[in-house]
């Protein structure tokens, strides 16, 4: 992080910028490029970036030329050093319309700006295709079958078989090739952005600026409007969505008549094929990567999907359609809202073997985590084997453990600490786990009693939140 730093200031420096009175790292997002805000004394604010892939950094340079010369607000680039790793960019603030729609709402204002942003998308498209040098474009130049079928085999190593949803492989890559077919009889002569959403729109003073187009390439018109309208956190209300449509085609057709059909045509075939794709990168970024926000868009994109069903269905795809039902029915995944003026503790239970160490959907990146596996079992007694630590039987039998009460002592010890710490700092979230063998024991006593000695210590201070991973699954809580 140092060298990054250092490395930036000279190339400020190299610019006739004087040393900046302060430098921070802005929050990671969901790839490998680090970026710095740096201040200076009169108040000015630029962006430092790193990213050691040269080929990206040569698409974002070169793209970002050919914008700016058409008059498309894009954040400009003031340096590079010579390898193409490090750049002083202007600084488009550190408000997205993401974050002004879920602080705000949906209000007039911020209708206002997506009613403008549909309306410069349509110019990204259409105008700024023209003399673009396609051939920097990184990975792909091109919306093409190679390209279609790499984001359908996200979707399905990285969300479906992560979830253990059932398929037959054979019958999917059929669906697969029928949908790559399906989507490639679309006009696809315009500037695919890639990844247009809330989140990548910078607003400013009024000032609109659009980010993280380096994965351009020449593509359909679809993708990036389901890209804004469908993402998944955003959630914004069906009427809205046909509202900005409408406002889109209208655009579109005094640019490009004759469009408006073409465009339809394919266009719930793109919803599918979006929402896919994100499911992937959600799965990848949030499952494997363990990203906050990531794991927190899963139930939005799910609930998407089940509305777009409902809304278009999709004879002709047996297989994607079995699969499409299972993650309707995922229940690892809820919608989780904290209270801002309490403390919540997230306690859960679970198996080493079967489920893994459960996930933090919050920003915190996890908390304490106790193994019970040291402790007497009851699932080695043939006649507590099929009770569970929620049943008379096994509490009786875990009770009268010393080794237990002294576990569950020092359990109660740590996680004080913890408690009284977050209390006084206002600190909203804290995740204590307990894991077993088979999660449905030792794990669901221990908690039980966590949660037990937390209520009756703090009372309303805190928010206890229970989940029994295993027993969820096995329907054993019904």
């Amino acid at each position: 992080m140092k060298n990054h730093i250092e490395t930036l200031t000279k190339l400020l420096a190299s610019i006739g910028k004087p040393k900046p009175v302060s430098v921070a790292p802005l929050p990671l997002s969901g790839s490998d490029r680090i970026y710095f805000r740096f201040v200076f004394k009169e108040g000015e604010r630029l962006i430092g970036s790193y990213n050691p892939e040269i080929k990206e950094n040569i698409a974002h340079d070169t793209f970002t030329a050919h914008f700016i010369n058409l008059g498309l607000p894009v954040p400009a680039i003031l340096a590079r050093n010579p390898s193409l790793e490090y750049f002083i960019l202007e600084d488009a603030g550190n408000i997205t319309l993401l974050d002004l729609l879920l602080q705000e709402g949906l209000t007039d204002k911020v209708k206002g700006y997506y009613f403008r942003v549909v309306s410069d998308l349509v110019r990204f498209q259409a105008e700024a295709i023209r003399g673009l040098d396609l051939s920097v474009a990184f990975p792909a130049g091109s919306f093409d079958k190679r390209s279609i079928m790499w984001d359908l085999n996200y979707f399905k190593y990285y969300f479906v078989k992560t979830n253990d949803i059932t398929f037959d492989e054979n019958l999917l890559e059929d669906d697969f090739v029928l949908m790559a077919s399906r989507l490639l009889q679309t006009d696809s002569d315009f500037f695919m952005y890639r990844d247009f959403q809330a989140r990548n729109i910078m607003v400013n003073r009024e000032t609109l600026s659009y980010i993280d187009f380096q994965g351009g390439r020449k593509g359909p018109l679809q993708y990036d409007v389901i890209s804004l309208l469908y993402q998944a956190k955003a959630n914004l209300p069906e009427t809205f969505r046909e509202e900005l449509l409408n406002t889109y085609l209208e655009k579109l057709e005094s640019i490009l008549p004759g469009q408006r059909d073409k465009f339809m045509s394919t266009y719930p075939m793109f919803i599918f094929f979006r929402l896919m794709q994100v499911l992937g990168a959600y799965g990848f970024r949030g499952l494997f990567q363990h990203k906050a926000h990531f794991l927190q868009s899963i139930p939005y994109a799910i609930e998407n999907l089940k509305r777009v069903l409902q809304k278009y269905p999709m004879p002709g795809f047996p297989e994607l359609n079995r699969i499409f039902e299972q993650i309707g029915k995922l229940k690892d995944y809820h919608f989780v809202s904290l209270p801002h003026d309490k403390l919540t503790v997230s306690l859960s239970s679970f198996s080493y073997k079967k489920s893994g160490i459960p996930l933090d959907i919050t920003e915190n990146g996890g908390g304490h985590v106790f193994d019970c596996r040291a402790l007497p079992n009851p699932g080695r007694i043939a006649e507590l084997k099929e009770f569970t630590g929620l049943q008379p039987p096994v509490i009786e039998y875990l009770k009268d453990k010393q080794e237990m009460t002294d576990f569950l002592d020092h359990v109660f010890a740590i996680v004080d600490q913890s408690v009284d710490n977050y209390l006084e700092r206002g600190f909203n979230s804290l995740m204590v786990s307990f894991g077993c063998t088979g999660g449905k024991h030792r794990s669901v006593f221990s908690a039980e009693n966590l949660k037990r000695y937390l209520q009756e210590k703090y009372g309303n201070r805190l928010e206890v939140r229970l989940t029994h991973v295993e027993l969820q699954k096995e329907g054993r809580l019904l």
